[in-house]
């Protein structure tokens, strides 16, 4: 048998003074007042185990009712059998053991009247300590009747301290096993000593490990007035009354109980040493030694359970790094060929969506030179020829070569740059003025389908921006309303101010927008369900095109409905500019 399976019992520390032992708590229970002098003067001087008694006093079988809802715990109880009822003690009995569940309290039962309820059946019946009639209880005999009583309550009290403290310590058994935290191990030892001895309880546990400097003291768990210490150690040291009593149990090696502390200690089979200072408020029965002392014989091997789970715990760790390093060079390939092969996506992804954008950003100038040219041709053959206005043609085309051929070379830089990282230029701009070139420039586009196309464009309106990128998402929203407008149809283009946003808006006279339509609109090669009026092609990159460029701006594109009325509006809505409208 080792030292942490034998429970050492040492003398109490001598104290200063003796602490009061807690007095007998004792019910009269009697409907004569006389009986209660009486009583309370024959055991006046009454004292057993250094404590005396506290006499309380209960007039009625209700009254008691009441009195011990509100006060639980009596050690005996002296009760008359005939009060209100002939058999008001007895149903008082009856109360106390079934209903409050009361089976360590003894009861006396006294009565002025004996046959009233017969000694034999009552004490087969009723689970009562005694059975006395008051003439012949006298001083002696009360004396006598009352010791045998609150000896057998003491015993019974004793009895369910270590029934309930050999529970706890079963209950605990299985869970202590379990933890895989030393810290959380400590604290659970401690809330199980406290449970166990049923008292406010302080405690702090400390550890002395084996392969560590022998004054090198982890505090792994404190509570109440110890609990500060948490996390104490070699730097750290302890306080120093804590320390000596500490020091002192690791130099016994073994279990010490004094009125207002106790140590226990524990030695493991890993040669660590444990030790748990308790501090309670009470001094602690020779039955909380016993108990504690079955409790501490087998946490050695909850802690070893702990260190051994920690080491393993450590070892794997260190076998987790060395397979990381072996087989690091191989997930760095790894990544170099997802790498690879992301940019070769991406490149295949840059080039597919270029040429969907060349094919539809250079479709509108292209369309607008073809125009013109039809325009021009009917000039010449006029008679006589409209000079001015051949030129006025002529310049048109020009000036819309000269975009087309700025759009390819961006496109070109854009393609170089890859799309996703193409910034737009900050530079003041006129969205007013611009606006109205990108209307003009289109409106040759809307004639040819008698459409008319109507502007509200104030004088001008600055913001900052990149006018070339706004050029084309304008040109991309006029250009959708001419394609989808019916022919006569009226467009209307508005630039305003709303609130912190310069909004560009197209209004049409279109099919407008069906449900499936509102779940994809500004997706890249999204087609909508309504079709060219004029038999055109369509792409499905154009409104895309324009949620980019707004994005860019820090904007938005937006498209509403109209309710009854035909058609939808498409708008792009930008930041504050730093001009207004004139």
């Amino acid at each position: 048998m080792s030292d942490d399976d034998t429970l050492f019992l040492l003398p109490d520390d001598e104290p200063g003074e003796d602490l009061p032992a807690a007095p007998w708590p004792v019910l009269l229970v009697d409907d004569d007042p006389a009986v209660h002098e009486g009583t309370r003067f024959a055991l006046s001087g009454y004292s057993l185990d250094g404590a005396r008694l506290d006499l309380v006093s209960a007039y009625s079988a209700s009254e008691a009712r009441t009195l011990l809802a509100s006060r639980p715990g009596m050690a005996v109880i002296l009760l008359d059998v005939v009060m209100e009822t002939d058999d008001a003690g007895l149903r008082l009995v009856d109360h106390i053991r079934h209903e409050l569940k009361d089976e360590t309290v003894r009861i006396i039962l006294r009565t002025g009247q004996p046959g009233q309820a017969p000694e034999r059946r009552v004490i087969v019946d009723y689970d009562i300590n005694d059975y006395k009639a008051k003439t012949e209880l006298t001083a002696d005999k009360l004396f006598t009747s009352l010791t045998a009583a609150l000896r057998a309550y003491q015993q019974l009290k004793r009895l369910e301290e270590t029934r309930r403290g050999l529970e706890i310590i079963i209950d605990a058994a299985p869970m202590l096993l379990d933890y895989k935290s030393m810290q959380r191990l400590a604290e659970g030892v401690l809330t199980q000593v406290a449970s166990l001895l049923n008292a406010a309880c302080a405690g702090i546990l400390v550890l002395r490990e084996q392969a560590g400097p022998q004054d090198a003291l982890s505090v792994l768990a404190g509570s109440g007035c110890y609990q500060h210490l948490v996390g104490t150690d070699a730097g750290r040291p302890l306080d120093d009354d804590v320390r000596v009593i500490v020091a002192g149990a690791l130099a016994e090696r073994r279990h010490t109980f004094g009125d207002q502390w106790s140590t226990l200690y524990v030695h493991t089979a890993s040669g660590s040493e444990i030790v748990a200072l308790l501090k309670t408020a009470r001094p602690l029965s020779e039955t909380d030694r016993a108990l504690i002392g079955l409790f501490t014989s087998r946490l050695s091997v909850a802690f070893d359970n702990v260190i051994l789970y920690e080491q393993l715990q450590r070892a794997n760790v260190g076998l987790e790094q060395r397979v990381v390093e072996r087989t690091g060079e191989l997930m760095r390939a790894n990544r170099r060929l997802a790498m690879q092969r992301s940019d070769l996506r991406r490149a295949n992804q840059l080039k597919t969506e270029i040429l969907g954008t060349v094919a539809h950003d250079l479709k509108n100038p292209l369309a607008v030179i073809l125009g013109r040219a039809e325009m021009l041709r009917d000039m010449i053959e006029a008679q006589p020829q409209p000079t001015e206005a051949m030129h006025a043609q002529i310049g048109h085309i020009r000036e819309t070569a000269r975009r087309l051929t700025g759009m390819i070379e961006t496109l070109i830089a854009d393609a170089m740059n890859d799309a996703h990282d193409i910034a737009v230029r900050r530079e003041p701009i006129d969205v007013a003025a611009l606006a109205r070139e990108v209307s003009q420039a289109n409106a040759p586009l809307a004639e040819t389908k008698g459409q008319s196309l109507r502007s509200e464009i104030p004088a001008s309106l600055m913001l900052h921006g990149d006018a070339e990128r706004l050029r084309e998402a304008m040109d991309n929203l006029i250009s959708n309303a001419i394609k989808y407008s019916p022919p006569g149809g009226e467009i209307t283009v508005t630039v305003a101010r709303d609130g912190t946003e310069t909004v560009y808006a197209v209004r049409d006279r279109g099919p407008g927008l069906s449900p499936e339509d509102l779940g994809r609109l500004f997706g890249r090669f999204q087609r909508l369900s309504a079709k060219p009026t004029g038999g055109e092609g369509s792409t499905g990159l154009g409104l895309s095109i324009v949620k980019r460029i707004a994005e860019l701006h820090g904007g938005r594109a937006t498209a509403e409905m109209h309710g009854e009325e035909p058609g939808s509006t498409f708008a792009i809505r930008l930041p504050e500019g730093d001009g207004d409208a004139v």
